[in-house]
């Protein structure tokens, strides 16, 4: 408790300028404290994964032993916390980028962390890596060239190379601390490496995509960390410009886009952003991932101009797909049910969250044109 907390106070001095090397110089920013103070300085947000008492506790700030209270705070959901009971720490180093655990729990199998925040687990990854993989590709017919930007881990390469149409799997991820980390202990979701089609990139994925050629891919996923700090270019419109570019008349984007209970705002932005640059659907989509905050997620998916994808009816059924289901591992959440099920939303988001019109909008969807 005492080590956690007092990394945790360090963080603060570090933010507050008052920490200094031995040679009496400031020390340098790590990136959690730039992202808690770049997102909400006003919140003096801390971060560092800590494991008090045997738990973890996704968004602990800092623990103080005496009083034996613990505080929480994250720019991304205040006011709330998600804790998981830890039976034992398998990993837990710092790479250039980011401070990277993993832990064995008691109810959900290891788990990843990026920052104090929960990746992955082992028994709910199924879900989100599943549905951003096959709610684009199974939407249009024979894709061949597919990118991930971010997906270290390795599971949404797993899902994509059950289409046997695809030719060339392209990955750029910033940390190859992460993708070592996870061949060591997740190797059921880094199987994903394996498939000879894919071929990694380890460097930025926003200079990685301006390099590109036009038009190159059939669909582009993103599976990134939060929005905050360095990511949250990943949210904004010039991003976004290059990812246009770089698909096929038709081509897809399916990008992680929050949770529908937290972050309204954050979408509605994002939706914006693609309606500007994206001339072909655009729809939110969501799945249940208990470890998530709010315990779901969703999905931003897009085309660009060309021949009309209709996201909510797949074209590409997964269950057509000879040997698809049970490719490397037996799907355990997708399914053409699931697919259409995803589209629907609730009452509060169709109020909250205005969506672009256009052919393919579900019955009862509320858009603007």
């Amino acid at each position: 408790m005492g080590d956690g907390a007092g990394r945790d106070l360090e963080c603060q001095k570090i933010m507050d300028g008052k920490a200094s090397n031995r040679n009496g110089s400031k020390k340098a920013i790590p990136s959690c404290c730039l992202k808690a103070r770049a997102s909400a300085p006003e919140l003096e947000a801390k971060c560092h994964s800590t494991v008090v008492s045997g738990w973890f506790s996704e968004s602990q700030s800092s623990s103080d032993a005496a009083s034996k209270r613990i505080y929480f705070n994250n720019p991304m959901w205040p006011g709330e916390a998600h804790s998981l009971k830890v039976e034992n720490i398998l990993f837990k180093d710092k790479s250039k980028y980011q401070e990277i655990l993993v832990f064995e729990s008691s109810t959900y199998g290891k788990v990843l962390v990026l920052d104090g925040i929960v990746q992955l687990t082992e028994k709910d990854e199924c879900a989100y890596q599943e549905m951003i993989a096959h709610l684009p590709l199974c939407s249009i017919p024979s894709p061949k060239n597919v990118l991930v930007v971010g997906g270290g881990d390795g599971g949404v390469l797993r899902e994509i190379s059950r289409h046997s149409s695809v030719e060339q799997i392209e990955i750029c991820e910033i940390d190859q601390m992460v993708i070592d980390v996870c061949k060591k202990f997740f190797p059921e979701l880094s199987v994903g490496f394996d498939d000879p089609r894919v071929q990694l990139h380890v460097g930025d994925a926003v200079e990685f995509l301006r390099q590109v050629p036009e038009g190159k891919y059939d669909a582009i996923i993103v599976d990134s960390s939060d929005p905050v700090g360095p990511a949250q270019e990943l949210v904004e419109k010039p991003f976004f410009d290059t990812i246009a570019r770089a698909l096929r008349p038709g081509g897809v984007l399916c990008n992680m886009a929050e949770s529908m209970w937290l972050h309204t705002h954050l979408i509605q932005d994002m939706i914006t952003i693609c309606h500007e640059t994206f001339k072909g659907s655009i729809h939110y989509a969501w799945a249940s991932v208990p470890t998530y905050p709010s315990g779901v997620i969703g999905f931003l998916i897009c085309s660009t101009a060309g021949p009309p994808v209709d996201f909510v009816n797949p074209i590409n059924p997964i269950e057509k797909l000879e040997g698809a289901i049970k490719h490397k591992r037996e799907l355990r959440f997708y399914n053409s049910e699931m697919h259409k099920a995803a589209f629907a939303l609730p009452t509060f988001l169709k109020r909250e969250v205005r969506l672009p019109c256009d052919s393919a909008t579900p019955a009862g969807g509320i858009c603007v044109s």
